[in-house]
């Protein structure tokens, strides 16, 4: 009687976590799916951005060059510089290598500065939730 119990408890554990780890599965699909629309949309607004501010820096470009050639004064081309590396930035973020650089900047932190990674006071616990809402619902009456 005792080994057909055991057996039942150990098909239902088995099955337990085939569940959990089914489970488990789908949250991190859904994550990942998740960060992926997320990192689309990102670039989406950046190359959309990228074309109201190229249109700017065009239009500026031509004005303040008309401008230094009529007041044949060259510092009025200044404002293109820095305008200049906005665009540049924003055209590397949208259609260049950025990401793939930042991606690679972000495993080499994980791999050789993980120290630099860690929370203050360590990593949260449940203990400290529990702490905190406590303190945060000291106005209301706990049954």
């Amino acid at each position: 009687m005792g080994f057909v119990f055991s057996k039942a408890m150990n098909d239902s554990l088995k099955g337990q976590q085939e569940f959990m780890r089914l489970q488990l599965e789908r949250q991190l699909v859904l994550q990942n799916l998740m960060r992926e629309r997320q990192a689309a949309m990102q670039i989406a607004w950046t190359r959309e951005f990228l074309k109201y501010f190229g249109t700017f820096f065009g239009l500026s470009a031509v004005v303040l060059t008309a401008g230094a050639i009529k007041r044949k004064n060259p510092a009025v081309l200044l404002p293109i510089l820095p305008l200049s590396f906005v665009f540049s930035y924003q055209y590397d973020m949208g259609y260049g290598t950025l990401l793939q650089r930042i991606k690679g900047e972000a495993e080499n932190i994980l791999d050789t500065q993980s120290t630099s990674l860690e929370l203050p006071k360590g990593p949260l616990t449940f203990e400290d939730l529990e702490k905190f809402r406590v303190s945060q619902s000291k106005f209301f009456i706990e049954k």
